[in-house]
């Protein structure tokens, strides 16, 4: 009997034929919008690497194992994050991963030293599956990788928020107030965020440039085309005064873009 119904409702063969099947199953009300783009994630995910989500290397936050405490603490308050990759002497030597709550550790003991406070740094190549690399950040209390090139050279650095994010999108920001319906947000900084598949026409209008609307619809393609291939998560792009810096790459193109002035961002 069951063969016989596999046999009249077959499933899908391809994992595009089950995206469609994902789709009519929303459309149906069988399942809600949110699962159904969590399931498209998960799917997804299987085709992207380290190197299609990570942080490039010049765009990484990084604490030089030298620098005084003061300055150290500072990075971390302006940037925000949890976690560090520290060099000595150049960039590209990596030593340790610092964890910003045990930078604290050393107001409270000056005594301290910021070597011993440093964990393991885990390292992947760029070609290595996301799929794997969530095993891996699952298996391990170190959530942030620095990813390698060919060469054994530092190409950038991925975490398990990067991970995650391909599967459930990015959070919209509670403070985040939508331009309309253009695909253009204001940030809670006074920056804008402008979603890749944005019609140029749009950017135009809100920024009050003249972006050519000519061979590009969106700004994604006009922004690829200066660059001359998609820009990685982590780089930015300059056209007509404006700077366009990667915030969030999926399935090989742009999802969103910070964009502010060009003199904003150099001040």
């Amino acid at each position: 009997m069951n063969r016989m119904l596999e046999f009249l409702h077959p499933g899908p063969d391809s994992k595009t034929e089950l995206i469609r099947t994902l789709a009519s199953a929303e459309q149906r009300e069988l399942i809600e919008p949110e699962s159904r783009q969590m399931l498209e994630g998960v799917l997804r995910m299987a085709e992207l690497s380290a190197g299609d989500v990570m942080v490039a290397a010049p765009r990484m936050d990084l604490l030089d194992i030298e620098a005084p405490y003061e300055e150290l603490l500072a990075t971390v308050i302006d940037s925000g994050h949890s976690r560090f990759p520290v060099f000595e002497s150049q960039r590209d030597n990596i030593i340790g991963i610092l964890l910003a709550k045990d930078l604290l550790k050393i107001q409270r003991a000056p005594e301290l030293n910021l070597r011993a406070l440093l964990r393991p740094t885990i390292f992947v190549p760029e070609s290595k599956g996301l799929n794997e690399l969530l095993r891996d950040f699952r298996s391990n209390r170190n959530h942030l990788a620095i990813v390698i090139d060919e060469f054994g050279n530092t190409a950038g650095l991925i975490t398990i928020e990067d991970v995650l994010e391909e599967i459930v999108g990015e959070i919209e920001d509670e403070f985040d107030e939508k331009d309309g319906d253009s695909g253009i947000y204001t940030l809670a900084d006074g920056s804008q965020r402008v979603a890749g598949d944005t019609d140029i026409s749009a950017v135009n209008e809100s920024f009050g440039v003249q972006l050519a609307e000519g061979e590009f619809d969106t700004i994604g393609g006009l922004v690829a085309h200066e660059h001359g291939r998609v820009p990685r998560r982590g780089e930015f792009v300059e056209i007509e005064g404006l700077r366009f810096a990667v915030m969030l790459t999926r399935g090989g193109s742009v999802r969103w873009f910070k964009v502010t002035r060009a003199e904003e961002s150099e001040g």
